[in-house]
């Protein structure tokens, strides 16, 4: 059993992310799932782009790491989209056991970091046309982890949904492709040290 922070997507906590956190703690997992929206939530990129442009990234990452305050250290991070990027930021302030990129990858300047944490592996997931997808930032997130030591894999899935996992949201889902990503997800978090 691994305890799991789990980000959302720059959504907020819709049913997808309730569903992900359902099938990690089927698996046997201890799942926080962390709201850095009081409750709110959006359907529209736009919408949803504005309000964290409006609430901004260094409150959104104090906002994650006091979320996580009380888990202990080794958890494994983990979010979609945006919540990745606070999965990142989060393992660079705590130990953390794993980080897990569903849709979203950041460079470490981006999050006000100097370096991945020391031999801390990653999963990166991504869709191979996902109109959000900037693969400089993938490139860097991954030589960021190998410099420090760590293993990451990367996963590619045929498909141009973003949130390609939440079967609520018609135009982006793709079953075919988040089967194996659950496959390889869960893997990854029975044994973050790869």
């Amino acid at each position: 059993m691994t305890d799991i922070a789990l980000f959302h997507s720059s959504f907020g906590v819709r049913l997808g992310i309730l569903d992900a956190a359902g099938r990690l703690r089927s698996d046997g997992h201890q799942v926080l799932v962390v709201d850095q929206y009081d409750g709110q939530v959006f359907n529209d990129y736009d919408q949803a782009d504005r309000f964290v442009e409006q609430v901004g990234f260094p409150e959104l990452m104090r906002r994650a790491l006091q979320a996580v305050q009380d888990l202990p250290d080794g958890f494994l991070a983990a979010g979609f989209s945006n919540g990745a990027g606070m999965a990142e930021y989060v393992a660079t302030q705590r130990p953390c056991s794993g980080v897990l990129m569903l849709s979203g990858a950041l460079p470490m300047q981006l999050l006000g970091a100097d370096a991945w944490p020391a031999g801390v592996p990653a999963q990166i997931h991504y869709t191979e046309h996902d109109p959000r997808r900037r693969q400089e930032w993938i490139d860097t997130v991954i030589n960021d982890v190998r410099a420090a030591g760590a293993s990451v894999e990367v996963f590619n899935y045929p498909g141009a949904g973003h949130l390609f996992t939440d079967s609520r949201l018609a135009d982006e889902y793709d079953e075919p492709s988040t089967t194996p990503l659950w496959q390889r997800s869960l893997a990854s978090c029975r044994s973050p040290n790869g």
